[in-house]
């Protein structure tokens, strides 16, 4: 009813008018956003990691456990003067599947600043690295989804050694 009252008062044109000003106003007005939490990026580090330091590893390490996740793992790996001459490992997703690697599918490509071990067949590209940081040495796999039970390769994690002691390293994950 007011409308009707307003429309007579103003005419259809002023009311065209009157709500393209109105409208246009509406738009206009800076509304401040509410300011979102950083969040980390990922895939992406803030700066360039470092370069793998050269460091000469020698490593008698045995490491075997269980986290509460299910997630569980197995090694041996020998290392002298970034020699590998023993490596026998097996991780377990749960109990949804394995990885296992064995010194006798692979062979040593390089030994600085990090080693390397490719397999032996040339049908493969899995890589296996070990490489030692101040407070671990890390033996990681690349390219291995055949060593692995289908579907768990993405939660193969890599498996830390205590470079002083040769037993797990703590806060391995």
């Amino acid at each position: 009813m007011a409308e009707a009252i307003m429309a007579r008062r103003i005419g259809m044109g002023g009311l065209a008018a009157l709500s393209a000003v109105v409208l246009t106003a509406c738009s206009s007005i800076p509304l401040p956003l509410p300011s979102l939490p950083s969040l980390p990026t990922i895939g992406k580090p803030s700066a360039p990691s470092a370069p793998i330091a050269d460091r000469r590893i020698d490593l008698s390490g045995y490491c075997s456990q269980t986290e509460e996740d299910g997630f569980r793992e197995q090694a041996v790996l020998t290392v002298a003067d970034n020699n590998v001459s023993a490596l026998q490992w097996q991780l377990w997703v749960g109990r949804r599947g394995s990885c296992r690697f064995d010194l006798s599918t692979f062979e040593q490509t390089k030994r600085r600043p990090s080693i390397e071990l490719r397999e032996r067949s040339g049908s493969c590209s899995c890589k296996l690295m070990v490489w030692q940081d101040p407070r671990r040495v890390t033996l990681a796999h690349a390219n291995c989804e055949a060593h692995c039970t289908p579907g768990i390769y993405e939660e193969a994690w890599p498996v830390m050694f205590d470079p002083q002691t040769g037993q797990c390293a703590r806060n391995a994950r």
